[in-house]
């Protein structure tokens, strides 16, 4: 399927250790897809769902032992152990490749070896990248043809370049003990082995989309991030984009997917989706920063996705799409999870294959981390510019957590030094006890902390010199936190689909049509500047206490602030600990 002399080579070099017995070339193609269904189906790999509910849907469950990525098997093997910096795990390359060729050889013997050519982007953009990824799993051959361009295309996009990431993956025996996902930055390569799990095997999604491009963009000078993105469209049709970056559980899926509130809706305005996960960005033509999301599917989690949460997510999971470790209703043969609705199946198998009646069980029947895997052309609101690839202009980066008492609904940044400071300090706090204690803080930098495939604090200095870069076309920064919660722990802020009344005014904010309030953190909004309309049980007195910034509890912030820069040694960027400073000063 192609001539590249690159390409051949390593796939000779893979061969010899791995010994498949048989070699399949994914063209893309939709027979060959079939086929390959057909052929999961027969063993047993997947289940066929209800065709007339659920066309073209099937189900599949993961060991019990292999749920979920694995932060402690998951490794950056750079050359020099301070280029992986503190917040990774970090392996010598040789040592792990040693390791390595002993669980891969001959571990495709009995095996038919899929070698999957992908891009990561729209073909044809000169943002995307190509990837080939050589696996025994036809269960990772469907979700890589779900969530990337697989096929000959991608080979036409790569033509004679050895620029393409170099991914090994084997499913071996599910060993838990025998258990890596390892990335070689410098080579361009990433090895997973003994997980069926999708984050540890989907090698284009966190592990090239984020670990490895990261590292690229780094090298290149663009921007691989933990980002949706999302266009606002105003009633004169004129849409305007911004991508957001969210650590877990704070609502990432729900805002790339917003539906705007009635009163909103009546006027004209659309919410457009681009991506709900990863944005790469680069600096256009034009000077402005655009991005694209390198995916073409949605690898979601399933519990709590319903028609009021998250209706646009449900609804693109309709068709042609793969669950995972969720319920199979047995009486019209289709899925359930916790939180989809109140009618949980009492005729059902759980996501470990055991009988599950719903209505008397104390066990939950999906996974916490059950997924679906669905195209994203399924969306109702795709945008019509999600595969332009020149990809789209960003006017607003948005850093949130999920902070009871500290952070304000929203602010903005005083520029973009300041932008990259209130990034790099991003924190949630855990909501349960299972998380370990209530109200811990855990820093989350741009949402990137488990992603990062250099040391953070170069990745910090990347951010700011693109800011440089960018100059006066730099997308303005902000800060939001839906999460406020009153005395009692209720959310005093409704969230949802009534977010865009912020993202309304961080939107006029980039046009320089509205004016802000100075506060020690940053530019706040006055209370009436945030469109209540509709919204009976939210007051302007609300409005304000939401956007009350309280000294005392910064100023603990701060503290924490320093120690967890502390680990950055002399590798943080001194901008950033004179932002602390300045800040600590404003707020003294």
């Amino acid at each position: 399927m192609t001539s590249n002399q690159n390409v051949l080579r390593w796939l000779e070099e893979m061969k010899a250790l791995v010994k498949p017995m048989n070699v399949v070339w994914i063209d893309g193609s939709r027979e060959q897809m079939e086929d390959l269904k057909k052929q999961a189906l027969s063993t047993g790999e997947l289940e066929e769902l209800n065709q007339e509910l659920l066309p073209g849907c099937v189900l599949h469950r993961t060991a019990v032992n292999d749920v979920a990525r694995v932060e402690h098997r998951t490794f950056i093997c750079s050359r020099k152990k301070e280029d992986a910096g503190p917040t990774n795990n970090w392996e010598d390359p040789q040592v792990m490749y040693e390791k390595l060729s002993k669980l891969f050889n001959g571990v495709m013997h009995d095996r038919t070896m899929y070698i999957i050519p992908y891009s990561m982007g729209p073909i044809g953009s000169p943002y995307s990248k190509v990837g080939i990824e050589l696996t025994d799993s036809i269960y990772v051959v469907l979700n890589m043809d779900i969530m990337t361009r697989v096929g000959k295309d991608a080979l036409g996009q790569l033509g004679d370049s050895n620029d393409f990431v170099r991914g090994l993956h084997s499913k071996a025996d599910i060993d838990e003990e025998n258990r890596y996902i390892c990335h070689f930055p410098e080579d361009n390569a990433i090895w997973s082995i003994n997980s069926g799990y999708g984050g540890n095997v989907l090698l284009g999604k966190k592990c090239f989309a984020l670990r490895i491009a990261s590292y690229q963009g780094w090298k290149e000078g663009w921007m691989a991030e933990h980002m949706l993105i999302l266009g606002i469209q105003n009633p004169k049709g004129e849409i305007k984009y911004v991508a957001a970056a969210f650590p877990s559980a704070c609502g990432k899926t729900n805002l790339a997917m917003l539906i705007p509130p009635e009163v909103y809706e009546k006027k004209g305005y659309k919410v457009w989706t681009v991506g709900d996960d990863i944005a790469w960005m680069n600096i256009g033509k034009d000077g402005r920063l655009w991005a694209i999301n390198p995916e073409s599917g949605f690898f979601g989690v399933a519990p709590g996705t319903n028609m009021k949460s998250n209706p646009n997510a449900l609804i693109s999971t309709q068709k042609n799409t793969i669950f995972t470790n969720v319920v199979h209703n047995l009486d019209n043969n289709t899925v359930w999870w916790e939180g989809l609705d109140k009618n949980p199946p009492e005729n059902a198998v759980d996501w470990k294959g055991n009988p599950w009646n719903g209505k008397t069980s104390d066990v939950k029947g999906a996974h916490p981390n059950s997924r679906f895997t669905a195209p994203a052309i399924n969306c109702p609101c795709i945008s019509s510019e999600f595969s332009n690839p020149a990809g789209v202009p960003i006017s607003a980066i948005i850093f949130g957590g999920r902070r009871a008492k500290t952070a304000p609904l929203v602010y903005q940044a005083r520029d973009w030094e300041h932008g990259v400071f209130v990034g790099s300090v991003m924190a949630s706090e855990t909501t349960a006890a299972a998380a370990g204690a209530v109200g811990v803080v855990r820093r989350d930098p741009m949402a990137m902390l488990p992603f990062c495939g250099y040391h953070m604090g170069d990745y910090f200095q990347h951010w700011l010199d693109m800011g440089k870069k960018l100059g006066d076309k730099a997308p303005k920064i902000f800060n939001v936190n839906w999460f406020r919660t009153d005395d009692e722990g209720h959310f005093i802020w409704p969230g949802f689909g009534e977010n865009l009344r912020v993202l309304d005014w961080i939107i006029q904010r980039c046009e320089d049509s509205v004016d802000a309030v100075e506060t020690p953190i940053g530019y706040g909004p006055k209370p009436e500047q945030i469109n209540l309309d509709g919204l009976d049980d939210v007051t302007m007195e609300t409005v304000a206490g939401l956007l009350d910034v309280d000294k005392k509890l910064w100023l603990e912030d701060v503290a924490a602030i320093k120690e967890f820069y502390a680990k950055f040694g002399d590798r943080l960027p001194k901008e950033l600990s004179d932002e602390l400073v300045a800040l600590e000063k404003r707020l003294s």
